[in-house]
């Protein structure tokens, strides 16, 4: 993970130098002093070197400096440190209702292969898949926040509610459940169609036909050893999951305008904010690899095989 920790700095720092303009172009007005705006870029290292411009960020990032954010005058690790809860745990609430929507999906799809019941979760997979985010966003949003009013259509929790206690964390749940239910049905198309594709291959394997001379249920054929073995491939993708899901609210946190990590990205993107676009470039990169050892970790805890070899 070193090397590709590295490697993706390196990539994060020119990605971040090839966009056009700077922080203080937004500053520069017909009655700006040319002057005062090259003072700043001068202070603020623009002008130096590339790689010591590299080394002066790095050796700070892994230090936990990520200097001061251009736009909010305010540091980097303070300001993301304000943001990543809402963003965990908005994924952590969108892979819990992934799954409890995939799992029961893709298990009936399997099981009864050809049916009505499997074609209808075959075009329901077809429609998640090819929808794009920001449409399917809009019309939930339009659809539960503005016309029905059973959700909150912006925000991470109300104003006037006190924090700390109970209605706060209620509060906070409440403005969650749409954008987590969003991205949820846009992320089920995986799981259902890998779990759908392992009962299909598991119904014909020996160990099934075994079971089901010896006379054991059905029911327990498929939740026993149909279900069991049919998942080590969703499990192994559990980590990449989580993960994705972080980076991947960009699009929802600014449709919801949620206060997340993807929203301040966006916004840093837009406000040539440098700072703070290194530190999310690294971080969400960082997190993607901590996801590849998470998925390995929980791939050899649930098939044995994986730890003999």
């Amino acid at each position: 993970m070193l090397p590709q920790i590295f490697i993706l700095s390196v990539l994060a720092f020119l990605i971040a130098k090839m966009m056009p303009g700077d922080p203080f172009t937004g500053l520069i007005t017909p009655e700006t002093d040319p002057n005062t705006i090259e003072a700043l870029r001068v202070k603020a290292g623009f002008y130096d070197p590339l790689p010591v411009q590299y080394w002066n960020w790095i050796s700070k990032a892994f230090r936990g400096d990520f200097g001061q954010s251009y736009t909010y005058k305010y540091e980097v690790t303070k300001l993301i440190g304000e943001r990543i809860g809402n963003t965990v745990w908005l994924s952590l609430l969108t892979m819990i209702l992934t799954y409890l929507i995939a799992l029961p999906l893709g298990m009936i799809a399997g099981r009864y292969q050809n049916t009505w019941a499997d074609k209808a979760i075959v075009v329901y997979t077809f429609i998640t898949y090819s929808i794009p985010v920001f449409v399917f966003a809009l019309v939930l949003l339009w659809l539960f926040g503005y016309t029905l009013g059973w959700f909150p259509t912006r925000g991470s929790v109300d104003s006037d509610v006190v924090a700390g206690t109970m209605s706060y964390y209620m509060n906070k749940f409440h403005h969650m459940i749409l954008p987590a239910f969003t991205m949820a049905i846009l992320s089920t198309t995986g799981t259902i169609q890998y779990l759908r594709t392992g009962v299909i291959d598991a119904k014909s394997q020996d160990y099934v036909r075994t079971a089901r001379a010896k006379g054991v249920p059905e029911n327990i054929v498929f939740n026993r050893h149909i279900f069991r073995n049919s998942i080590l491939p969703i499990a192994a993708f559990l980590g990449y999951e989580f993960t994705g899901l972080i980076g991947g609210s960009v699009f929802i946190e600014n449709i919801f305008s949620y206060p997340g990590m993807g929203n301040l990205f966006v916004s840093s993107i837009t406000g040539r904010d440098y700072s703070v676009i290194l530190a999310l470039l690294l971080l969400f990169g960082t997190a993607t690899l901590l996801g590849t050892l998470l998925s390995d970790i929980i791939m050899s805890i649930v098939d044995p095989r994986v730890r003999v070899q």
